[in-house]
């Protein structure tokens, strides 16, 4: 009865606990958008964080679990693997500790490679939240051991940004979009475009995303000078969201060099604006394309088979055009119209649930 009387806050109130960097020029995290279309549907959502060095970011995320407790109704943290992990579990210890249920959304290719090292972790954390969910059936499967009842939504995309455009005849002018770090291998799209170049002498690269400071930038750079390639890639570092499309529009064929990955929004976005799509078959790419249908798969670090795959795209009478209808069919699905009530629909029955507890 006296947990009855006591103040509740808005049912329409929700902590949101990740990555909110966009504005420092990182790349937009998915957290993000779902705190814009979550608040410009009428929810009460704080945010955290925002701040760049990470140790005082970890700070304000416990700082402000504490201090707004009584302006939320439920808390919604993503998952990732590594130090990230740490904090997605101190976080959620918080909320436990002032009884604020939550719901998880585990994100990253790498996440079931990490659980299997450490399997009591992730079933601890898993266990602990009201609901899990899941961004790919990659995910669902690889994920299930630790937590039974996973719940699948999709990534979305607003896809009234993404102008279409089929690509019947597609031209040698490629695009990689993704940050610049080494589970992307992006010094595997210089040697792709340098066997391209024997036959295409037009044929030119835009590699588009932010330096995530390993060094893979730097040495994408100098493998494309040691193969003769720099002038004909180009690097215009990281863009904001609002340009991506204006940015992909620019080529034909997407490049996704990839050694780990789950259900990459960049991917989606090519889809979304028709390029033709050529990717590694490796983590949740398979579940999420179907090679010959909407897209060209190839073997991780390969550059000798995607650069075959990217030359029957522009050899093949029709095969482009097919897989650019496809591809922008598929994603059609994933729109926000389609995926924010399925959350709004969790958060809310998160939220009754333990109201009535």
């Amino acid at each position: 009865m006296k947990a009855s009387r006591r103040k509740l806050p808005p049912k329409n109130s929700i902590l949101c606990v990740g990555n909110f960097l966009s504005s420092h020029g990182y790349t937009r995290q998915f957290i993000e958008e779902l705190a814009d279309h979550l608040q410009d549907s009428g929810w009460i959502v704080t945010r955290t964080s925002k701040i760049i060095f990470r140790p005082f970011r970890l700070v304000n995320m416990v700082f402000t679990i504490l201090a707004r407790r009584k302006k939320y109704a439920v808390g919604h943290v993503e998952v990732f693997s590594g130090s990230a992990f740490i904090w997605a579990e101190i976080a959620c210890w918080m909320l436990k500790v002032f009884r604020k249920p939550y719901v998880l959304s585990l994100r990253g290719g790498n996440l079931p490679i990490f659980a299997r090292h450490w399997p009591g972790r992730v079933r601890c954390l898993l266990s602990s939240a009201a609901i899990v969910i899941v961004p790919s059936r990659y995910l669902l499967e690889q994920m299930s051991p630790y937590r039974s009842d996973l719940r699948m939504i999709s990534n979305p995309l607003d896809l009234q940004v993404y102008d279409f455009q089929p690509r019947p005849s597609p031209r040698p002018a490629l695009i990689w979009l993704r940050s610049f770090h080494k589970i992307y291998n992006p010094s595997m799209a210089p040697k792709v475009v340098a066997r391209l170049a024997v036959h295409h002498p037009d044929i030119l690269l835009t590699m588009v995303g932010p330096d995530k400071g390993d060094g893979s930038l730097q040495l994408t750079q100098q493998v494309a000078k040691d193969l003769g390639v720099s002038e004909i890639i180009y690097f215009p570092g990281g863009v904001a969201k609002a340009e991506v499309p204006n940015w992909l529009q620019r080529g034909d064929i997407f490049i996704n060099t990839t050694n780990i990955d789950n259900t990459p929004i960049s991917v989606l976005e090519a889809m979304a604006c028709g390029l033709c799509v050529v990717s590694t078959n490796v983590g949740g790419i398979p579940y999420l394309l179907k090679n010959e249908e909407d897209a060209l798969l190839v073997p991780p670090d390969d550059p000798e088979a995607m650069s075959a795959a990217v030359q029957r795209i522009l050899n093949e009478p029709g095969l482009g055009a097919s897989l650019s209808l496809n591809a922008r069919k598929k994603v059609e699905q994933f729109d926000w119209t389609v995926i924010l009530p399925q959350w709004e629909a969790i958060f809310s029955e998160t939220i009754n649930k333990n109201q009535r507890i």
